[in-house]
This record gives C-alpha cells, structure tokens and sequence, in this order.
C-alpha cells in the first residue's frame, strides 16, 4: 500500500511519547437533564443509548426546552464532529462521532473529548478510541454495572503522541494516518448505504410479489400442506455443523452458525434437507433457516416440512420467511417476558398458492435478493464484514508506536 510506505518513512527516525489523554485534551460531562421534563420536540439531547460504538444514533431521540432550565446550558452544547463516550450503561466505553449538523446537547453520563488543536488531531483521537474501547471498558471496572469515571479515563489512557516536540510534523503525521483509515471508513459507509438501499429493493418486491388478490390464487393453511417432523435422530449422529438449536439461529433470517454445543445423549428431532427451522422462543428475532442437510435439533426450535406436491420448498421458506408470517406467529405467541410460537396457531397461517410455474419465478427473484442483502458467506454483508477487518488491521498496524518500558498502560 502506497499510502502506509509514505508513511513509513514519514516515521522513519521520529520519537514518539505517550501522554495521558489529560495532557493532550480536555474533557466535559454531560448535564442532568430531567427525564419528567422529556419532550417530543425541541432541542435534542444525546444519551448513552445514543452512542453506537462508531456514530452517534439519532434514533429514539428526546428533547427539552430551555425555558424549562435556568442553568447557562450552552456548554454542553454538541457540534458537527465532537467525539462522544458512553460513560455507564450497556453502551459503556463506547465512542460515537457526532456527523449531525443539528445542534444536540450532552445529557449527564455522556462525555465529550475537546482536543487540544495544536497538539491533537481530533480523528486520530477517534480512531485511537475505537482501537482502545476493550481497555475503557477495563478502566470502567467490566462487569455488569460498569460505570466510567473521566478522571480514571483522562489520566490512566495514554495515547501515542508522534514528534511532541515539533507540532507542526507531528498533526501532519497523525493527519495521514486519518486519511488512511478514513478511505477504509468510507468505504464501509458506501456499502452500508448500498445494503440499506437494496434492502427497501428487497422488500418492495417481496411486497409485491407475495401480494395475491383472494381470487388470483388458492390460499391454503399450512396444516394442509406442511406437517411438523415427526422423525427422530440419535445424538451420536449430530455434531457442530448439523446441531441445530435456537442458540445458533441467527436473527432477521440470517441463517445459522455453528453449534457451540452438542448433546451427548437421547434422541432428537430430525430435520431433512428442504425442511425449515424456525426458532419457537421470542418469535420476533425472526430466526429462520431452511436445512440444507440432514440433521437434529431440539424443543425450541420448530421443523416443518413440506409434505404436498403443489408447494416448492423453497417457495414456503419465502412465505414462512416473510414479514406477515412473524407478525402472525407473534399475535398467538404465549407468554409475555419469554414469549412461545403456538404450534397450533401456526398450523392455521394462511398461505397463498401459486401455480409451480409462479413458485419458480418468485423464488428465483427473491432468492438473489435474499443473497445480495443477507447472505453472510456472500453479498453486501460480507463484503462490510471484509473492510471492517481490512479497517481493524490498518488501524492496529498504524497505531503500533513503540512504547517506553517505563510505561504501564
């Protein structure tokens, strides 16, 4: 890679010191907004459920109105760029970069990294974070209830700082290394938006081509034409790759992975190739697979199977994979905090039956659509998987300063 040669000798002979993050920014926490005073419009505010690890999501926003305050909020105000961390919460330790033009506000248990402009690049910095999230989320004590403290964060993180004595040398050697893992972040981004945009491709044409007028098509039950396995497997028969359980189906339909556990003893259920695995707890995950081998799996997860010759197989896991179906399956779902698929319910779902021909035709569409938006060997995901990691491995490479035996990080 041209840019990292460049760099090389960029580096060549320069001395490196690592600084407490205190000694190259400054730090701000966020401000106690009242949640009682929450509103549906006004001036938004940024909470830890906010902070993705990468950006900052403005999904599930809340916001306030300064007549509601007295205080001087302003210095909590958040601008285009400004580097955000999760201080407590689920999201502990992770960083978000603010790319929103709208002004937000800092709500308490948020933190903003403010660089010093002469000393620190500020993208160099969100790199370094995102490189560093396993150590803050250490400094926040781990566990179940981890909680940050910015004095612990300021003064234990220390950051490679290249030429400190020579200002100019040493931004333009840290703006380098942005730009090298901007071109890996942007990328990323466009495949994102690629994937997002042929995902409303995906689902316009599932509307449109499992949408059937009452009269256009026959509509069966699925007891008529399906029927859950009644055939059994011996455990010695199953291992990673063919043990199906609820625990390695993916959600949103994204297939399986392997097992990490396999039953040493009984007998199981058996499912054949063709046959489609749905998982049975919190149907709303949507996991769902069609078994492309012979295999075994347990209570939690439901096996049905084809069994009349007017329906593909294929055909029924697009029906069983759309969006109507798991609304449905959730409608008949027992239980509140753990709810189960009724088997009875879902042997009533009505579907529609094309002719074989039709079958064919709907299939062959979606399934390439299916590939392209979910297919985690193949496809738009895949190739995100891909430059995530390509991304990773620069920024560990161009992070790799030699650091002084002195140091305990």
């Amino acid at each position: 890679m041209s840019e990292l040669s460049y760099l090389e000798k960029l580096l060549d002979g320069v001395e490196v010191e690592w600084l407490r993050l205190a000694d190259v920014c400054e730090f701000k926490n966020g401000f106690a907004f009242k949640s009682g005073l929450f509103k549906d419009t006004g001036l938004p505010i940024v909470r830890i459920t906010n902070i993705d690890g990468k950006d900052v999501n403005l999904n599930d926003m809340k916001y306030f109105s300064s007549s509601d305050y007295k205080e001087d909020l302003s210095s909590f105000k958040i601008s285009f760029g400004d580097i955000l961390i999760a201080m407590s919460g689920a999201t502990t330790g992770k960083v978000g970069l603010y790319n929103n033009g709208e002004e937000s506000y800092l709500n308490q248990r948020v933190g903003k990294f403010i660089p010093k402009p002469d000393i620190l690049q500020s993208k160099f910095l969100y790199h370094f974070l995102l490189l560093n999230t396993n150590v803050i989320y250490v400094l926040a004590g781990g566990g179940a209830q981890p909680n940050l403290s910015s004095n612990v964060l300021m003064s234990k993180l220390l950051i490679p700082i290249p030429c400190p004595n020579n200002p100019e040398k040493s931004l333009a050697i840290q703006s380098e290394i942005v730009r090298i893992l901007d071109k890996f972040t942007s990328l990323t981004a466009e495949l994102t938006a690629e994937l997002t945009a042929r995902k409303k491709q995906y689902n316009y044409y599932r509307d449109q081509l499992l949408s059937f007028d009452e009269g256009e098509v026959e509509w069966r039950m699925l007891g008529e034409i399906t029927a859950y396995s009644k055939s059994r497997i011996s455990f010695d028969k199953l291992d990673k790759n063919n043990y199906v359980g609820v625990d390695n189906l993916l959600q949103n339909r994204a297939g399986k992975m392997q097992s990490n556990h396999v039953p040493t003893s009984g007998n199981l259920t058996e499912f054949r190739e063709g046959d489609i695995l749905i998982g049975n707890i919190r149907p709303y995950l949507k996991k769902i697979w069609q078994a492309d081998s012979i295999g075994g799996t347990n209570g939690d997860v439901l096996v049905i199977r084809s069994c009349h010759e007017s329906i593909l197989p294929r055909y029924l896991y697009q029906i069983l994979a759309d969006e109507n179906f798991f609304e449905y399956n959730m409608q008949y779902a027992k239980g509140a905090k753990m709810p189960r698929g009724n088997k009875d319910a879902i042997m009533k779902y009505r579907l529609p039956v094309p002719s074989i021909d039709k079958q064919t035709r709907i299939v062959t569409i979606l399934d390439k659509f299916d590939t392209l938006t979910n297919s985690i060997s193949e496809g738009l995901p895949r190739e995100i998987e891909l430059r995530q990691k390509q991304y990773e491995y620069y920024r560990d490479l161009l992070f790799s300063f030699p650091k002084s035996d002195s140091i305990n990080h």
